[in-house]
């Protein structure tokens, strides 16, 4: 009965500080998750149990875990980095060279991505203003899938496919398509991130 109770308050605690975390921001792009973490009375192991929702930080935590399972240090077969798979060729355009640096320092690669969505929101900034609230090839259009979709793809690829109404089409090399990020990724509140040409981390 003692360990029901305390599993009760960690929860409710737990949820008061996704409440407050979730008022929070950074003016330098630093956001931190709020993770309520109960006991597994039966194993006597930790859990972490992500509240996230469909905040600004759910919508990161998210495309990070389907990235790269959240692996800051993470490098696949096609050379992509950290935990958001980034390129060398976007990395140099955010003034990142050193890419041992960025697998070591998760912080930078929270401010690269923030960083990336922000230049992202500005390219895309009409089409999102355009298309938003519209479905294309049964999928409902809005701003957080529309940043996660250039994430995979780049930015100009977004505005093919969203300007030709879905026809103009990219998968990348391992078969994921823009329209499988825009339905994965919908909903999210992205209205913390700022429209940026360059930004500076």
């Amino acid at each position: 009965m003692k360990k029901r109770h305390l599993f009760s308050i960690l929860v409710i605690l737990s949820l008061i500080l996704v409440g407050f975390t979730n008022r929070t921001t950074s003016s330098n792009f630093e956001t931190k998750a709020s993770i309520a973490t109960v006991m597994d009375f039966n194993t006597h192991n930790m859990q972490s149990i992500p509240l996230l929702g469909k905040t600004f930080v759910g919508f990161k935590e998210a495309i990070g875990f389907k990235e790269s399972q959240s692996q800051y240090n993470r490098v696949n077969k096609l050379g992509y980095l950290g935990k958001y798979q980034f390129g060398k060729n976007t990395l140099k355009r955010l003034k990142i060279y050193d890419t041992k640096v960025f697998l070591n320092n998760p912080k930078l690669q929270e401010d690269a991505f923030i960083a990336l969505c922000a230049i992202n929101k500005w390219i895309l900034r009409k089409d999102i203003k355009r298309f938003e609230g519209k479905i294309i090839n049964g999928v409902k259009i809005t701003e957080s899938g529309i940043l996660a979709a250039a994430h995979l793809s780049g930015a100009g690829s977004v505005k093919k496919y969203l300007r030709s109404y879905g026809s103009q089409t990219f998968s990348d090399a391992f078969g994921t398509s823009i329209k499988s990020y825009l339905r994965k990724f919908a909903g999210y509140d992205t209205s913390f991130i700022e429209a940026n040409q360059k930004p500076i981390l």
